[in-house]
């Protein structure tokens, strides 16, 4: 990578996965994920700093693996997807901390209320695959509370539980191709 210049590299969607947990009747976890996003990422630095990264996922990908729960979670008691198709990320600071450790702020907007988001971010390395595009790959880890985008549906259950806790904690696993 040319320092002197910035390059662009773009989610490879083939090779990454956006996933989300959330606490289920506090007792189990469910799972989901987005099947359909896009993201950039432009750099000034052989190593990342300062990065700047743009990320969108389409609200109606969202997969639980329960086709009932997926159509809640696009209805207005959640990310009322025909309203706001997507969820969206801005970067404002990537910051390398230690070897391959970073901290990534941005802002993430998810029907239509936008707050700061922070994520842990490790930097899994450079590769060249057999075509000969330059590849580089991220894992990124952090957590939101859901009521604070509005998504506040809730019930609970006959022992006084919460059906669907508040805290998601989200994981990124991404892997970018160089565009130069």
């Amino acid at each position: 990578m040319n320092s002197s210049k910035s390059t662009k590299w773009v989610i490879d969607p083939s090779h990454s996965e956006i996933f989300f947990k959330v606490r289920h009747l506090v007792i189990a976890t469910v799972t989901g994920r987005f099947e359909k996003f896009e993201g950039t990422l432009v750099s000034e630095s052989d190593d990342f700093s300062n990065a700047r990264i743009e990320f969108t996922a389409d609200v109606d990908s969202i997969n639980t693996n329960a086709r009932d729960r997926d159509t809640h979670l696009k209805s207005v008691d959640f990310f009322d997807a025909a309203n706001h198709p997507k969820l969206m990320f801005k970067s404002k600071s990537f910051k390398k901390e230690k070897d391959s450790r970073y901290k990534l702020i941005g802002d993430i907007t998810i029907r239509g209320i936008t707050s700061e988001l922070i994520l842990d971010v490790e930097y899994g390395g450079a590769m060249k695959d057999p075509w000969g595009n330059e590849k580089v790959g991220f894992e990124l880890e952090g957590k939101l509370n859901r009521k604070q985008f509005g998504l506040k549906w809730d019930a609970i259950t006959e022992a006084g539980g919460a059906v669907v806790g508040d805290e998601v904690k989200l994981q990124l696993n991404v892997e970018l191709i160089n565009q130069a």
